[in-house]
């Protein structure tokens, strides 16, 4: 009942979600979140993290699925909006030892499992493809397991070769040019922002700062590297202003919500563009704060952070070359230039359609996902949506218990 009613007063991240499936276990919360799923199975990572209270939990499993819907579809892939999201408490040793560790995952997979195939799991923050590999053992619905199996491994790289060409259209749509000679802020040195320091090095960047409240992330991107070590500025400082710096483009890839009306306030008037993989940066995505205002170009999330699920989305189809690797035709396709709707591409397209029609980027994007999602899927239609109805309907809610609690014995 107070999740019911949460919903039915919310009026921001609540947007006509068509499930919202929720399992305690231990000290855990284990959910999954559908969105609109016309294009398709519901389709989004696993999120491994405490949260302040249940509310916080609820709230960023509901944004996190719409944007993996809105993504997906500009994305054009026939996939829809769904998000996994494993709530943890303060007894870290259920994700530090590693038996407890496996045993949370092992049960999360029967979570999965339980709800048929509505939800295709993937990985996302805080887990790794060795814990994807484990959350397999009970499940078929999921992506981003380890090559060795078959599958397409991390995609943070390719995330971040993504990012990489979201900035690039964006500063072609401004007639900027390219990356060359550019200055960036790189917020977050983890999986996608630790490769993407290197890559706008080789691109040319004339200095790009990054930071990260984790040491060992830093020190790992300082290794990485140190052939441009004249060009990287690192910080290992959880209170280091890495959205105030003096740059071309900042780039947030950390958690979300960090634009909000006072981080925007403060980004530097030389700041020309906002790109980076971090989901749902805008705190309310009804605003960009007064970024276009300013002169400041958005260039939306989920437009630009696409290749991580792009790159596990089809492991049932095979792979062209490495399991591991973007060589296959249909990655290079949101990577390269030719194709119209590559990252490159609608990023630009975006940007200049806003323009045009006096809106914001954010409310460009929006609504060209938002046409896109609720094509229904060329075969199998909204089967997600009978799915969902036929778990009504057996009473999924007090068969999911009993399940969980047998098979995590």
């Amino acid at each position: 009942e107070p999740l019911r009613a949460l919903l039915e007063r919310d009026r921001v991240d609540y947007d006509r979600h068509e499930a919202v499936f929720v399992e305690a276990y231990r000290d855990c919360l284990m959910g999954a979140f559908l969105w609109r799923t016309q294009r398709g199975q519901g389709a989004g990572g696993i999120r491994l993290r405490p949260y302040a209270d249940a509310e916080a939990f609820v709230r960023d499993g509901l944004r996190l699925a719409t944007g993996m819907g809105r993504k997906n579809a500009l994305a054009s892939l026939w996939w829809g909006g769904g998000k996994g999201v494993i709530a943890h408490g303060e007894d870290l040793s259920l994700v530090r030892d590693p038996v407890r560790r496996r045993d949370l995952l092992r049960t999360y997979g029967h979570f999965v499992t339980s709800l048929r195939g509505a939800y295709v799991a993937a990985e996302d923050a805080g887990m790794c493809v060795e814990d994807m590999n484990v959350v397999f053992e009970t499940t078929r619905h999921l992506t981003c397991i380890g090559p060795e199996f078959g599958g397409s491994g991390n995609p943070s790289v390719p995330t971040a070769m993504g990012v990489v060409c979201g900035m690039e259209g964006a500063l072609d749509a401004l007639g900027l040019g390219s990356l060359q000679g550019k200055t960036i802020a790189v917020q977050g040195c983890g999986n996608v922002g630790g490769p993407l320091v290197k890559f706008l090095c080789e691109k040319g960047a004339a200095r790009v700062v990054a930071s990260d409240v984790d040491a060992a992330r830093v020190e790992a991107v300082r290794r990485a590297c140190s052939d441009f070590a004249d060009r990287v500025e690192l910080h290992a400082d959880p209170d280091f202003p890495i959205l105030e710096q003096d740059v071309d483009i900042v780039s947030p890839n950390a958690f979300g919500a960090v634009l909000n009306a006072d981080s925007v306030a403060k980004l530097k008037p030389g700041v020309k563009v906002v790109c980076g993989a971090a989901n749902n940066q805008l705190a309310d995505p009804s605003t960009d704060y007064g970024m276009t205002a300013r002169g400041i170009t958005y260039a939306p999330d989920f437009v630009v952070n696409r290749m991580g699920i792009v790159n596990c989305a089809n492991e049932g189809a095979g792979r062209v070359g490495d399991p591991g690797g973007v060589e296959d035709p249909l990655i290079q396709l949101h990577l390269g230039r030719e194709d119209p709707n590559a990252i490159f591409n609608i990023t630009r397209d975006i940007i200049l359609r806003a323009r045009e029609q006096a809106t914001t980027t954010a409310a460009m994007a929006e609504a060209m996902a938002n046409e896109a999602a609720a094509q229904l899927h060329p075969i199998f239609g909204h089967r997600s949506q009978a799915i969902i109805d036929r778990l009504v309907k057996d009473q999924w809610h007090k068969g999911c218990s009993e399940l969980s609690a047998h098979k995590a014995r």
